[in-house]
């Protein structure tokens, strides 16, 4: 009922040449491909920091690569070539000068801005790093999108700017301004400054709260990757607190339609989040990982750590309404999946899995 009054915005099917920025990364590269899928043009800017391991996002990129040369293939006048469906730059996006060369070379009028630095907990460890990634970042990035007159920019956000939201469902409609970490606050800031522009400068942006995001090639040092690895393996997991923290995982499919949606309707200023609309305990996570792994969980009872909070469940009510948006994979159906996947990527019991150059530091 709260968006009952918002005119509902029809998709712009149009072929499009589309920035991503952050398309080395985990959300990036999906989101990349299935840009690429559909025959549009991607530009990425990723800086390929050793948050984790770059042999992973140098794999993405590649992958990427792969899809253009398929995608090029498809051409039966032949005259598309790979490099007129993908770009790629390794660069910094607080680089302005080279930033505003790429803005003038390849006139983006659509940006999905992904690129930040992740992870609540090291976020406390060295909030300014946080802070020129994600709040100066994000700001470079609207303020290119303003001079260049970008139609769309699409944002991430997170599920952290909820912080200890006592709601049962978490929604856009809610007070967010008591974030509980140094992530959560610049993501908090992104949504800020993005309203910011759309009201001075009449710009079209949407911010996407993303819940917990897991699937194929996820971040190695979020809690399904580490699990499903560590298990495989049969190495030692570290559970938080006791088991009944609950998150809105995603699987990684539901978040891209998501994106992808939103950067196909120019709202002039919208906050959605990206979820699966239910919560799952941590104790009935790591039973599904045993289920299909195939194998017992060694577990290391830890206690909960500074900034995590208690538990994350999405309203999803507004992106159906406006995006319509629906979560279609089941949680354990995603588990399933991305146990596949682990194994097939790296061995049945992860002999090829090294996770000390997985995860930086």
């Amino acid at each position: 009922q709260l968006w009952k009054d918002i005119p509902i915005m029809e998709p712009d099917e149009n072929r499009k040449v589309v920035l991503v920025t952050g398309a080395a990364g985990f959300i990036g590269s999906h989101t990349a491909l299935a840009l690429l899928e559909r025959g549009d043009a991607v530009v990425v800017v990723d800086e390929v920091n050793d948050y984790y391991d770059v042999r992973i996002k140098e794999g993405n990129l590649e992958l990427l690569r792969q899809k253009a040369v398929q995608m090029a293939a498809k051409d039966k006048k032949k005259k598309t070539k790979p490099g007129d469906l993908l770009t790629i730059y390794q660069a910094d996006i607080n680089d302005q000068e080279l930033m505003h060369k790429i803005f003038q070379t390849h006139k983006p009028q659509w940006v999905c801005h992904l690129a930040a630095r992740a992870g609540v907990r090291p976020s406390i460890q060295d909030p300014l790093l946080y802070v020129r990634a994600n709040v100066q970042g994000t700001t470079s990035m609207l303020e290119y999108s303003r001079i260049y007159k970008v139609v769309n920019i699409v944002v991430a956000s997170s599920s952290s700017v909820y912080g200890e939201s006592e709601s049962t469902f978490f929604s856009e409609a809610e007070h967010v301004d008591e974030p509980v970490s140094p992530y959560a606050q610049t993501k908090r800031s992104g949504e800020l400054i993005s309203y910011t522009y759309h009201k001075l400068y009449d710009m079209k942006i949407t911010n996407l709260r993303f819940f917990t995001v897991y699937g194929p090639r996820g971040r190695p040092d979020m809690a399904p990757y580490k699990f499903i690895s560590r298990v495989t393996t049969g190495a030692q997991i570290e559970q938080y607190g006791d088991g009944t923290t609950s998150r809105d995982y995603t699987y990684i499919d539901d978040i891209v339609d998501g994106v992808v949606r939103a950067i196909d309707r120019p709202y002039p200023y919208q906050i959605f989040n990206l979820g699966k609309g239910s919560g799952t305990k941590l104790g009935e996570f790591i039973s599904l990982v045993e289920k299909y792994t195939g194998k017992k969980a060694n577990i290391k009872l830890m206690p909960e750590q500074p900034g995590d909070v208690p538990f994350t469940n999405a309203d999803v009510s507004k992106a159906a309404r406006l995006l319509g948006y629906s979560s279609r994979v089941p949680f354990e159906q995603g588990i399933q999946r991305t146990v596949a996947w682990f194994k097939e990527a790296y061995g049945e019991n992860g002999e090829r899995f090294s996770e000390v150059a997985a995860v930086a530091g």
